[in-house]
């Protein structure tokens, strides 16, 4: 919903009827108007810019958000929305990587970062290194950007991802 989900949607996802779904979207509105105001603030400034900003200032480009097509400007108006949201997430997982990097190398853990799925970061670390290294990942990434609300991270591990979890 605040990436600016339509009735239709959600009505689809939760297997709904549309009405159901409209009444809930109404609700959640209703008991979070700042969503609402902020929904318009973001497509305003996309329909005055031609573009959308993550909060490390990387742009892009919207090019239908004044689009006559009315499908067309949804969409664009959705990715006006979703832009500013997902890609700051991604952003700050990049910077929360190049902090972890920069840790292992510093610290010479024995450890290697491996991959990046979304908010997650895996990595190889030799057992008796574990805890420190999971410790210092933590730090790191709760520390990759001073917003007004806390960044919390959970380590896991395992023999696998799967156990890591």
């Amino acid at each position: 919903i605040v990436y600016g989900m339509s009735a239709f949607r959600l009505a689809n996802e939760l297997k709904i009827p549309r009405k159901e779904a409209q009444a809930y979207l109404d609700g959640y509105f209703e008991r979070y108007p700042e969503v609402s105001r902020v929904h318009e603030e973001l497509k305003e400034a996309a329909r005055n810019t031609g573009y959308s900003t993550t909060l490390w200032g990387r742009k892009r480009r919207i090019p239908d958000i004044n689009s006559s097509n009315k499908r067309d400007r949804a969409a664009a108006e959705r990715i006006a929305l979703n832009s500013p949201l997902q890609g700051s997430a991604a952003d700050l997982i990049k910077v929360a990587m190049v902090r972890v990097g920069n840790r292992i190398r510093a610290e010479k853990w024995p450890a290697t970062l491996l991959l990046q799925v979304h908010d997650e970061l895996l990595l190889e670390v030799s057992q008796e290194a574990i805890e420190t290294v999971a410790n210092g990942v933590k730090e790191e990434m709760e520390a990759a950007a001073d917003l007004c609300v806390p960044i919390r991270v959970d380590a896991g591990w395992g023999p696998n991802w799967t156990e890591a979890h």
